[in-house]
Parts: C-alpha cells; structure tokens; sequence
C-alpha cells in the first residue's frame, strides 16, 4: 500500500507542477506592483511580453491562464 500511496502522491504533484507552470511566471522574474494592478480607465495598457504568450500558447496553453492572473506576462514598467 505505500508504494501505491508514493506513486499516486508524486503523480498528484508532477500533475501541479505542469498545469501552473507557465513561461513568464517561471522565467520571467519577480512580479512588480505595476504588473498586478489593472490601469485606471483612461490610463495607457500594460504592454504583453510576446514571447511569453507564444510559449505559453505552444507548450501549455493553461499556463497562459496562469500568467495573466499573476500578471506575469505584462512587460515591467519602463521596459
């Protein structure tokens, strides 16, 4: 039975780590305040890192979820 428990347990956790990993949350480097706060109407968008949206979209399209939620795949401020 312990083996079947470590089995079904790493399996539970292989199955976490592929559905929220996400290219910009994972290579992008730390989230900025300006990353996570939505702009105020009348203020300029925050701008997508595009290379991260393509890799999200053609290696795990769910991880582009994740990147949108953290806020990780808009470009930092000033960049």
């Amino acid at each position: 039975m312990s083996k079947l428990r470590q089995i079904i347990t790493l399996g539970l956790v292989a199955t976490s780590l592929i559905s929220m990993s996400s290219c910009a949350t994972v290579f992008g480097g730390p989230v900025s305040t300006y990353q996570k706060t939505k702009p105020a109407p009348g203020q300029p968008q925050r701008d997508v890192r595009v290379g991260a949206l393509v890799a999200d979209i053609l290696l795990f399209w769910p991880g582009t979820i994740v990147d949108f939620a953290t806020g990780a795949i808009y470009k930092p401020q000033g960049k």
